[in-house]
């Protein structure tokens, strides 16, 4: 082999771990499609999309929230942007904070949850204008 030849496989080589690695990166780094419930010393509960890089944290984010005033529906889950102050979806977490994280399984109640309705948004109400009214009288024949 001449040195042309060389440095060409080389470079072929480099560049194939290169790609190989960047793959694999993407894969690991960026691209999660499955939920995390995340845990923090904080007792606050978070749900979400992992994210690794560039910073630890999770997007599509969910949080737990204890409603104590409610003793027939005390746990509730809402959408990160939906609270009072607006933030973004996306939460970057202190990994010191975290006390545990577990993966959620794909068929689980809240991803159900999440996956059909990503908003968490209520149901529409029915008005009365919607609703069917029921005649209890009889029909003239």
């Amino acid at each position: 082999m001449n040195k042309t030849n060389k440095i060409l496989l080389v470079l072929v080589i480099v560049l194939f771990v290169v790609l190989i690695g960047f793959v694999g990166w993407r894969e690991w780094f960026v691209k999660s499609n499955s939920y995390y419930a995340v845990y923090l010393r904080t007792g606050d509960i978070y749900f979400g999309q992992l994210v690794r890089f560039p910073y630890f944290g999770l997007k599509q984010v969910y949080l737990l929230q204890v409603n104590r005033d409610n003793q027939q529906n005390p746990l509730s889950i809402q959408k990160f942007t939906r609270v009072f102050w607006e933030p973004e979806d996306y939460l970057k977490i202190n990994r010191n904070e975290v006390v545990w994280m577990a993966k959620l399984q794909e068929g689980s109640q809240l991803a159900k949850v999440i996956e059909t309705n990503p908003d968490l948004l209520p149901p529409p109400q029915l008005s009365d204008t919607n609703v069917p009214q029921i005649n209890s009288e009889p029909q003239p024949k």
